[in-house]
């Protein structure tokens, strides 16, 4: 069986096995049913304007990261604003819900920048630093997160683990502004995989090594990785502002001294390969950090509910819908290309 294989099918018990979490998450839930009830009530008189505003601000934390992406790729090929919407949007969806992340999100995205002209140096350059920039703006966010809980607060739960975490992923940020030594760390972690599993091999070995060589030369200025770092910060703190929408739509207090804290655990849980999405982790773990700093269980159950139902729930039927509707309005152009490559391999 090919790596690949195993991979994949590492990738669905991995999925298999969030479902399996969330279905004790919520027979968990279940058991607290007095709980759940009066979330229930609560989510049943929620504020029509709040929750547009919910609605309106997980739209608006998209639109930063496709203005992130934009800033990244024009060192190669400008892309329009609308066209990186919608691939957001789909790739949002992607990453919610489909077993092997990062890799298909990631691979999807690829594609569709090749598939609109973008280089492949750029394309993959482009994919590995905005992960790193939202690695910075996240450790930004959670940073933020800390003093705000430090200064209204005289013990905060998990600080040491928190701090720890917070190291880290600075760590790792910091590669942002060394290009090089980000790429060669790529490199090493590619060669190291051809040494225990033999793959990449072949032509797609002398591909992958070619493509490294190319990343080398791409470059974006100081200026140009504020604007980028910048505009995924922005991303986080619209997607936590709809989180607070959230409790003002259940007409709940906003536990403003941990609710920055709680968000940015819950983003580090939704990336961990347990679950997909983080579903049950991020639910759970903003429930229990918000009510450790005193919040009430009821409103927060409520909140985190409607906060999911945005960012999670909505995020993935309209990110489907819009990967119908891409690959779909992918198809003519393919066929064009297609058909021009054949043209012009006819004898005249």
């Amino acid at each position: 069986m090919s790596s690949f294989a195993i991979e994949h099918r590492r990738g669905w018990v991995r999925w298999a096995l969030g479902v399996v979490v969330g279905v004790v998450v919520l027979a968990l839930l279940i058991a607290r049913r007095g709980e759940l009830a009066g979330a229930s009530s609560r989510i049943a008189t929620i504020s029509v304007p709040f929750a547009v505003l919910a609605v309106l601000a997980e739209g608006g934390s998209l639109l930063s990261f496709a203005l992130a992406q934009r800033r990244v790729l024009a060192v190669g090929k400008r892309l329009g604003l609308g066209g990186l919407f919608a691939l957001t949007i789909a790739n949002d969806a992607i990453a919610l819900s489909v077993p092997g992340e990062p890799a298909v999100s990631s691979l999807y995205r690829y594609r569709y920048y090749r598939r609109h002209g973008v280089e492949s140096a750029v394309a993959g350059w482009s994919i590995l630093t905005l992960m790193i920039a939202q690695a910075v703006a996240m450790s930004l966010v959670i940073l933020i997160g800390i003093v705000v809980a430090l200064t209204t607060s005289a013990h905060v739960p998990g600080l040491a683990a928190t701090f720890a975490l917070l190291v880290i992923m600075l760590s790792v940020g910091a590669l942002l502004m060394r290009r090089n030594a980000m790429i060669r760390l790529l490199e090493i972690l590619v060669r190291a995989l051809r040494r225990l599993t033999g793959h990449p091999k072949g032509d797609l070995s002398a591909r992958v090594d070619r493509l490294f060589a190319e990343m080398h030369a791409v470059h974006l200025s100081r200026r140009g990785y504020v604007t980028v770092v910048s505009w995924a910060a922005s991303a986080w703190v619209l997607d936590a502002l709809c989180l607070v929408a959230s409790f003002a739509s259940v007409g709940a207090t906003i536990p403003w001294r941990g609710v920055i804290l709680a968000y940015g655990l819950a983003q580090v849980l939704a990336v961990l390969p347990i679950t997909p999405g983080g579903l049950g982790l991020v639910e759970g773990g903003l429930a229990v950090v918000l009510v450790a700093y005193g919040a009430p269980t009821v409103p927060t159950v409520a909140a985190v509910l409607i906060y999911r139902l945005v960012a999670y729930w909505l995020a993935i039927a309209a990110g489907w819908s819009t990967v119908g509707l891409l690959a779909v309005r992918g198809r003519p152009r393919e066929k064009r290309s297609a058909d021009g490559r054949a043209s012009a391999s006819e004898p005249g």
